[in-house]
């Protein structure tokens, strides 16, 4: 993965038209959710828009001739191309973006969202992550 090329145009579009999802939801919502009532209807409002919106995407990996089927899960993958993980927490830490840029890495994705659905403005709270 060449991590200085640009994000292509597709992933690109997705990416805006997940932005626009996300903040036409928490608008609508506000804060105070369980994280996984934002990832239900962000892969729904995703897939109205004609989106692929997988939720809870199980990821093997492996290491050193050991296999694990399911390392962890994705809590939204769209189109195939970005990675969505979605929280509803006081404040994020360190940690979060790190275990965000992780997970996208080992799926071999460029592009990945870390959303804090627990805000009072949305776009405070939105982060974008390229690997």
């Amino acid at each position: 993965m060449d991590t200085f090329a640009p994000i292509p145009e597709e992933t690109e579009a997705v990416a805006t038209q997940i932005v626009d999802a996300a903040i036409k939801i928490h608008r609508h919502l506000g804060p105070g959710l369980l994280e996984s009532v934002y990832e239900q209807f962000l892969a729904h409002e995703l897939t109205l828009r004609g989106y692929k919106a997988q939720r809870q995407v199980p990821v093997p990996i492996s290491y050193e001739g050991l296999f694990v089927e399911v390392a962890y899960r994705i809590d939204l993958l769209v189109n195939n191309v970005v990675i969505v993980e979605c929280k509803a927490v006081k404040e994020l830490h360190p940690i979060d973006f790190q275990q965000t840029r992780t997970h996208a890495r080992l799926a071999e994705k460029r592009l990945a969202f870390l959303i804090n659905f627990n805000t009072i403005r949305l776009k405070d709270a939105l982060h974008r992550i390229i690997n």
